[in-house]
């Protein structure tokens, strides 16, 4: 029995549009990521990758989809095809099996490489963005999340003893903006 064609797509923001990528590619189910592709720590690649079985095709729009890092897209294209799963990029027309050629090895690794080098130029970019606009005085960093009435509430029930993962979502904030809040003295 044959198995199913899964669909990976990943896009950096929420206002992306994720449709596009496998727009008129047949699947039988999609993980969709709205997250960076500066790691594999994601949770619908992690579900796929949980999912996925012997027979199965995993189907991404393009390889820097998948993996920005060449070590991460080597090793998920390994870990994928060791399991008898095979993966198909779309857009560079390349698959793998696990009994890939020479050729189809070396183009992984141009291909990642590349995707590889494109995160980083955007890394440098924006650096080189935030540096200048720091100068003119434009860049002041992110809003802060909280007032600082806020900070001062959160700090006093903190240390009153009330519980702090209670105290992060009632201020709508992670746990580790918290203990940020609370490390930092003004």
């Amino acid at each position: 029995m044959p198995g199913q064609r899964i669909g990976y797509v990943r896009v950096s923001s929420f206002d992306q549009n994720p449709e596009r990528q496998l727009e008129n590619i047949s699947v039988n189910k999609i993980f969709t990521d709205k997250a960076s592709g500066k790691d594999t720590k994601r949770p619908e690649l992690e579900a796929l990758l949980a999912f996925a079985r012997e027979g199965d095709v995993v189907v991404v729009h393009s390889m820097d989809r998948l993996a920005r890092n060449l070590d991460d897209l080597r090793r998920l294209v390994q870990m994928l095809t060791k399991r008898g799963i095979r993966i198909e990029f779309v857009k560079e027309g390349l698959h793998f099996t696990g009994e890939d050629s020479p050729m189809a090895n070396l183009l992984l690794s141009v291909m990642g490489a590349f995707a590889e080098f494109e995160r980083a130029l955007i890394r440098e970019r924006q650096r080189e963005g935030i540096a200048l606009a720091k100068k003119r005085g434009a860049y002041r960093g992110r809003k802060k999340a909280l007032s600082p009435e806020q900070v001062a509430d959160l700090r006093q029930r903190a240390a009153a003893g009330d519980q702090k993962a209670a105290l992060a979502r009632e201020f709508g904030i992670s746990r580790e903006t918290l203990y940020q809040y609370l490390r930092t003295v003004d």
